[in-house]
């Protein structure tokens, strides 16, 4: 691993443990050149997988990409980062376990849609607005009346 301080490519591990989400290993790296100090985070890749364009181009998937997706959709909602490194964490299970090695970004936004679903409300909307290609008003109302309808239904108790 390289010192992101002096670019050395001799760097010592000191400490390995699990991170929070037991998906990944945390290691604590210290470069014996600058006496720099820095932490990695190592997880297991199950394949290489290449996400498909709508106009056909393929492209390496990123893991961070899909993070910042969810960041944006759901900024300044109330939800913690370990639910969405949780949700993250399970599309990339899913993905990485699926058996293709292609995978199209289409596929990729209806899980990001379903996970979103369960997270939060607005943070549907917002990600479904772009993922759908909104442009009328009425585009929205469509979406919220279904979350509406879905919420009548949770809410409906069982005699």
């Amino acid at each position: 691993m390289r010192c992101p301080y002096c670019g050395s490519e001799d760097t010592q591990v000191k400490d390995s443990r699990p991170a929070e989400d037991f998906t990944s290993i945390r290691r604590r790296r210290i470069c014996p050149d600058c006496g720099g100090r820095f932490t990695t985070f190592e997880r297991v890749q199950l394949r290489e997988l290449m996400v498909t364009k709508k106009t056909g181009r393929k492209v390496p998937f990123d893991r961070n990409k899909l993070v910042r997706s969810f960041q944006i959709a759901l900024r300044k909602r109330p939800v913690d980062n370990d639910r969405i490194e949780r949700a993250v964490s399970g599309i990339v299970r899913r993905l990485e376990s699926s058996g293709e090695s292609e995978i199209s970004s289409e596929q990729i936004g209806l899980q990001v849609l379903e996970a979103l679903k369960s997270l939060d409300d607005v943070a549907f909307v917002r990600y479904a607005s772009v993922y759908r290609d909104f442009s009328h008003a009425e585009d929205f109302e469509k979406v919220i009346a279904e979350i509406s309808a879905r919420i009548g239904r949770d809410s409906k108790v069982e005699p």
